[in-house]
């Protein structure tokens, strides 16, 4: 009996070493696997970063393409509409002047129909006078405004010299003595040049 409880015994020990050592294995499979998972990561972050620049360059390229295909649309609409706006303002203002000048058509037209079957020049003098002032009033509403060239010191800039003649005095000298040609602005712009003499 003795000899059978060490045996026992023995047995009992090595049954505990073997289930120890049953319990150690799977913990060194488990960090061998841990260990192999880790290298796994690494490896594809590594992947990723030789992946991810060229990746976000072409998102990059894809984004930057897309902004310049938008931003040139826009462009070319803007044009357009410039373009069509320009058009529309210069037809539109054009209608406006025809618009203003056409009671003065009207005007002449009866002054035509007038000298035909009156013979009194002072009422027709008259009749033209009016309508001549009422056109200078007409076209100054749209901005026409005559330019006083006579007397003045003569400017390249708004004169243009048709001739040269003796001043009939020392302070006409450098200045316009005869205007051939009134000049004009449009809102304070020259838009007709004066032609003028100039005392030498």
């Amino acid at each position: 009996m003795p000899e059978n409880k060490e045996e026992a015994f023995d047995n009992a020990e090595n049954s505990a070493d073997l289930n120890d050592t049953a319990d150690l294995n799977p913990e060194t499979d488990n960090m061998e696997s841990q260990e192999e998972v880790t290298d796994r990561a690494e490896t594809l972050e590594e992947a990723q970063e030789k992946l991810d620049p060229l990746e976000m360059a072409k998102l990059e390229n894809a984004e930057l393409k897309d902004k310049y295909l938008r931003l040139y649309a826009d462009f070319e609409n803007f044009r357009r509409r410039t373009a069509k706006e320009k058009l529309e303002l210069l037809s539109t203002a054009n209608a406006d002047m025809v618009k203003a000048m056409l009671p003065i058509v009207d005007d002449f037209e009866r002054a035509n129909a007038s000298f035909e079957s009156s013979n009194n020049l002072e009422a027709l003098k008259e009749g033209v006078d009016l309508i001549s002032t009422k056109l200078i009033k007409t076209l100054e509403s749209k901005g026409l405004k005559p330019m006083v060239a006579k007397g003045e010191l003569f400017d390249a800039e708004i004169h243009d010299s048709v001739a040269q003649f003796p001043a009939p005095s020392e302070d006409l000298k450098g200045k316009v003595i005869d205007e051939v040609e009134k000049g004009y602005y449009l809102n304070d712009k020259v838009i007709r040049f004066a032609k003028v003499v100039v005392g030498s």
